[in-house]
Order: C-alpha cells, then sequence, then structure tokens
C-alpha cells in the first residue's frame, strides 16, 4: 500500500513538473480586440496651475470648486488587429463654459489610426474652429522599462518611462499578454500593448476598464478623412503662428495639440 501511494505521488510530481512549461508554451495571447479607455482629467490641479496667485480667480476657483468635481472622465476606445491600431472617442468634443473652456489641455477628441508596420499616424485633431489631418511618422520614444507592476482590466502589466516633446513626463503600463506595440492617443513602441498612461504634470490619465478579445472588422481600422492636410512640422508652424500674441498660455495649449 504504502509502495503504491509512493508511486502515486511520484507521477504526480512529474506530471506537474511537465505540464508547467507545457501550460506556458501554450499560452493564448490576443491579437485583435477592443479595449475602452476613461481619461481623466484633474482640472482642480490643471486650474490651479493655471491662475497661480491671481487673488481674483483664486475667488472664482473656489466658487468653481462648490459647483464641479474635481475629474473631467471622457471615454475612448483603441482597435487593434493585423498591425493597426484605431484611437477614437465616444463622443465628440463639444464647447465647454467656465474655467478652461474649450482649452485643449483638457481633451481634444482625436482621432489616431496607426501602422505599426509601416511607422506612420494618421490623426484628426479638431483645434478651437479649425480641424487638422495630420499624416507623419510615429513618434520615436525612448522608453525606460522598470521592474514595477500592476494589474489593468485583467492584464499584469510592467511600468516604462520616458520623456516626449522635451519636458513632458509619461508613465505607461504595456502588457506583453497583448503583443501589439501601440496605446492611447499617439503612445508606442513598448514590447505590449499599452492599458495605461499617465500625465503627471499635466494632470491627466487613460487606462483600460475593458479589454474585448474579439475579431476588428476593417471599417474599425477606417483612417480619418476630415481636415486640413498637413504633418507635425507645419502643423507646429501654423500653431505657433496663431498663438505668438498669447504669451505664456501659448505654450500650454501648443503643448497639448502636438502630444
Amino acid at each position: 500500500m504504502k509502495k503504491n501511494t509512493f508511486h502515486l505521488l511520484a507521477c504526480l510530481v512529474v506530471f506537474m513538473t511537465v505540464s508547467q512549461p507545457l501550460r506556458a508554451q501554450y499560452a493564448r495571447f490576443v491579437e485583435s480586440g477592443v479595449v475602452e479607455f476613461e481619461k481623466r482629467v484633474n482640472m482642480y490641479a490643471k486650474i490651479k496651475s493655471r491662475i497661480g496667485d491671481n487673488s481674483f480667480m483664486e475667488q472664482a476657483f473656489e466658487q468653481y470648486r462648490k459647483t464641479n468635481p474635481q475629474f473631467k472622465s471622457f471615454k475612448y476606445s483603441l482597435a487593434f488587429a493585423d498591425g493597426k491600431t484605431r484611437f477614437w472617442p465616444h463622443a465628440a468634443p463639444g464647447s465647454s463654459t467656465g474655467f478652461l473652456g474649450n482649452d485643449p489641455s483638457v481633451d481634444l477628441g482625436n482621432i489616431i489610426v496607426t501602422d505599426l508596420i509601416a511607422g506612420q499616424s494618421i490623426s484628426q485633431k479638431s483645434v478651437y474652429e479649425e480641424t487638422y489631418l495630420i499624416t507623419d511618422s510615429t513618434r520615436r520614444i525612448q522608453w525606460r522599462l522598470t521592474n514595477e507592476t500592476r494589474e489593468i482590466a485583467g492584464y499584469e502589466c510592467r511600468r516604462a518611462n520616458a520623456l516626449v516633446l522635451d519636458s513632458v513626463y509619461v508613465v505607461a503600463f504595456y502588457t506583453d499578454q497583448i503583443p501589439v506595440t501601440g496605446g492611447p492617443e499617439s503612445f508606442t513602441g513598448l514590447p505590449g500593448l499599452i492599458l495605461g498612461i499617465a500625465l503627471p504634470y499635466e494632470n491627466t490619465t487613460y487606462f483600460a476598464t475593458k479589454v474585448d478579445d474579439r475579431p476588428v472588422s476593417a471599417k474599425e481600422l477606417e483612417a480619418p478623412k476630415k481636415g486640413k492636410a498637413v504633418d507635425y512640422r507645419e502643423l507646429r508652424t501654423q500653431l505657433e503662428s496663431s498663438l505668438k500674441n498669447w504669451g505664456d498660455r501659448a505654450q500650454a495649449i501648443l503643448k497639448a495639440i502636438l502630444l
């Protein structure tokens, strides 16, 4: 009896040892689907940084805090398949009143299609009364990988840090369970799909709330077609000319649009 029990335990150990690498070998990776993102903007922090020590504006800000929540939320989706991604808002950007109004640093409602294989993107951005259609190469981001991890929408994600546009600090969380090098907005270049983005000094975050693992149609990856055709260099030149009399505010707006 003891001999049979020992033999059974030995077989069990061998089975567990062999099956573990087999499970890893046949692990399923998501190749296509749609991710739902929530973008959150800390309006209190953004407004406070904008008004500085202006005592008159401080009184108006205190009134704003009594009637408005700290965070403003926006819903976006990201479709991915066949080496392409498409990022779009659930609702079209509308005019807003009160502090910052329709300031681009809050939300632009961008539509961005990225060909990750060709390294090219087509972006539709509405800037005040003008809509631009920007075709350019994808931004090259020098990511620094870390050992920090967190779970987002059911996926284990690893943290990476970067600096873009010379001054914007970015924290990203990506999962290698989805072998797609894209992400929300224009953030790409990590060894897995980006499910979380934090822009600490811009008081803005993008985090996935759901990943729908399913086939994606060609229409869901269709590039935008409306807008004034430019590349990013041309866009920057036009914006700098338009904003030249806007003082310090111009740089914050320019950075938000080019991001």
